[in-house]
């Protein structure tokens, strides 16, 4: 991740909002806190964000109505909502109007993480199909590491596990966060796939010393070249 990702963060619970701010802060996000619908589309008209996290219930414009009219402009940016509702028309009509991913009050930061960054990422990652590692490529679609003449052909966890390194290049990545983002669960015999997977794709990235995936002792891994 060279540069901070940039939310769009409109929450009228003030305590909670702070809590989801500095949380993505300290993660190394840049965030913009509005704490209703009509001051969060002064800040979007005036500048560009990777991506909305929205409450529904919110004064002024609530966030249904918020992302209507963001999409009459926008129809890339991602937006997720969240929401205490759970009723299943509440989250049918969300989609309709166009948001691409829903969480449900309570949440975990981890999870909230998880969620915004694969949101991101799928949206930067739509022009690009090869990825610069070091002296490797690395083809997604094809899903093969290839040094001068010598391809490497990855399985499909190790294409989507190097995918979300690379996206967060340089970035300490939490074995939770990676593992729920990866694996969809973090549970103990998912650690252990993860820490297999690690090894064998620093073995398929030795040829260039420069390519490391860090352990970061107590807290997850970080690539760096």
């Amino acid at each position: 991740m060279n540069k901070k990702i940039k939310i769009l963060l409109a929450e009228d619970e003030a305590s909670l909002g702070i809590i989801i701010k500095e949380s993505l802060e300290s993660r190394n996000f840049e965030v913009i806190l509005c704490e209703d619908g009509e001051l969060a589309l002064k800040h979007f008209k005036k500048s560009n964000f990777d991506a909305l996290v929205l409450d529904v219930m919110m004064p002024k414009r609530d966030g249904f109505t918020l992302a209507q009219e963001i999409r009459q402009t926008n129809k890339n940016v991602p937006i997720l909502f969240l929401t205490a509702k759970s009723q299943t028309e509440d989250v049918v009509k969300g989609f309709k109007i166009g948001c691409n991913d829903y969480i449900k009050k309570p949440f975990s930061i981890e999870e909230l993480i998880v969620r915004i960054i694969a949101l991101t990422n799928k949206i930067q990652n739509t022009n690009s199909t090869k990825f610069p590692i070091g002296l490797y490529t690395f083809e997604t679609e094809s899903q093969q590491l290839i040094f001068n003449d010598k391809i490497y052909k990855l399985t499909n966890r190790e294409s989507v596990l190097l995918e979300f390194f690379v996206n967060n290049k340089g970035q300490v990545l939490e074995r939770a966060l990676i593992l729920n983002a990866v694996w969809g669960n973090d549970d103990f015999f998912s650690g252990r796939s993860m820490d297999v997977f690690i090894t064998k794709l620093r073995k398929k990235l030795s040829l260039d010393t420069t390519i490391e995936i860090i352990n970061c002792r107590g807290r997850g891994y970080k690539l760096i070249f």
